[in-house]
């Protein structure tokens, strides 16, 4: 009797046991559906990455991966479980389609395109392969931006970079002050040599908001503009900007990707802002700072999002208030006296919203005309918001998400002249 007693005792544990561990698991596991630690433990979500060079370029590229690594790396630390794809060094060709396609079969579920040559890759791919997969067109994707609005897979991102280059406009026209005030140019010799991409609303717009902070601070500033037909060709970058400082320019700025430009005003005795990434550390002698858009928090964002909701913003846009558009810090060893009090204080407006980068007061466009919508339009030829105005209280309004998020701006602002535009 007491044997069998036993025995029911070890059975009736068992049985309690059983079900103790049951409940346990159930209750986790309802729990866990909404909790990082559940994530950590379920199928990763696999992300993708089409990249037009890679982290070598010290740029660009760097710079993108910069902000995709931080992001995932603090989603891993939250628990989100999160495979990252990278298909580096891709070409603005049938390669971006191939790539974007392979992503694609390996199971990624969002596929980032860091460069504007690959939309129509990329938007080919998103055609043949039809719902379910999530596109990013990032920089100045205005076509697919406009076209695809009602297309809840289809997504543009980028910043108001122009801000950006404004601060960075600022300290180089305080620098130009400083070379007028002690005698080593004449105001009509504060110019400016921009090494241009190319010439479409991304690059136009950031070179316009460059010279207008620039000429916020010297008033008698004029900027010279050469574009290379190229993201990346350091070759090509340097011989334009030993073009420009021929032609005259004292202070040299770029929207490509190498340091080349930089490299070239320090070899002649010249001055620099730089994109992307701190140029200082190239040309200490030369590089005042650069401008940068920091894709840390967009990226986190999006991912977050989808993971916990299935879906994410369709047009985003950054802005120094938000704390997506940088800049490096200052070479105080080169730059003028007050730059940095300038910097603070231009950085606070944007953030109280009371500077604005094309406000239309500040500035004409072709010999002298007020900026309306005529000559904001996307790269598809419309205007900014297709049925409405891109300029309203006195302010043309870039990158308005209810538009799209990729710049729209083509104006030839007054005192900005083209040496060349057959890019």
């Amino acid at each position: 009797m007491k044997r069998f007693t036993s025995i029911m005792l070890v059975v009736l544990m068992a049985f309690a046991l059983v079900f103790v561990s049951c409940s346990k698991g159930e209750s986790s596991s309802s729990k866990g559906e909404s909790s990082s630690s559940a994530k950590s433990a379920s199928k990763a979500t696999k992300i993708g990455f089409v990249v037009i060079n890679d982290e070598s370029d010290q740029g660009y590229t760097w710079n993108f991966m910069n902000g995709m690594d931080n992001a995932i790396s603090k989603l891993k630390a939250e628990g989100y479980n999160v495979e990252l794809v990278v298909k580096r060094n891709t070409t603005e060709s049938s390669l971006a389609y191939d790539n974007n396609m392979e992503l694609a079969g390996e199971g990624c579920e969002i596929i980032f395109n860091n460069s504007y040559g690959f939309e129509p890759y990329m938007l080919q791919a998103a055609a043949e392969l039809g719902d379910g997969i999530h596109f990013v067109g990032m920089t100045n994707c205005g076509g697919q931006s406009v076209a695809n609005k009602e297309n809840p897979y289809l997504h543009n991102a980028f910043a108001a970079i122009y801000e950006g280059r404004y601060l960075a406009g600022i300290a180089a026209g305080m620098k130009l002050n400083q070379m007028i005030n002690e005698g080593e140019i004449r105001p009509n010799q504060a110019v400016i040599g921009y090494v241009g991409a190319y010439s479409f609303a991304e690059v136009i717009s950031g070179m316009s908001g460059y010279f207008l902070g620039a000429k916020s601070v010297c008033p008698s500033v004029k900027m010279i503009v050469q574009f290379v037909g190229t993201w990346g060709d350091a070759t090509l970058e340097e011989a334009a900007a030993k073009a420009l400082i021929d032609k005259g320019a004292v202070m040299i700025s770029q929207h490509s990707d190498t340091t080349s430009p930089a490299l070239a005003a320090q070899k002649a005795g010249i001055f620099h802002t730089g994109y992307n990434t701190d140029m200082t550390k190239a040309a200490p002698e030369a590089s005042l700072l650069s401008c940068r858009i920091d894709w840390s928090r967009y990226f986190y964002t999006a991912i977050k999002d989808y993971i916990d909701t299935g879906a994410f913003a369709k047009d985003w846009t950054g802005t120094v208030a938000d704390g997506d558009v940088v800049i490096t810090e200052l070479n105080a060893k080169i730059a003028a006296p007050g730059t940095k009090e300038a910097l603070d204080k231009a950085q606070a407006a944007f953030h109280n919203g009371t500077l604005h980068v094309f406000d239309t007061s500040t500035f004409t466009v072709d010999g002298g005309k007020k900026l309306t919508h005529a000559f904001a339009m996307d790269t598809n030829g419309d205007f900014a918001a297709d049925t409405g105005e891109a300029v309203w209280d006195g302010v043309f309004h870039e990158s308005y998400p209810e538009f799209q998020s990729a710049p729209y701006l083509t104006a030839k602002i007054d005192g900005i002249e083209w040496l060349n535009s057959a890019f």
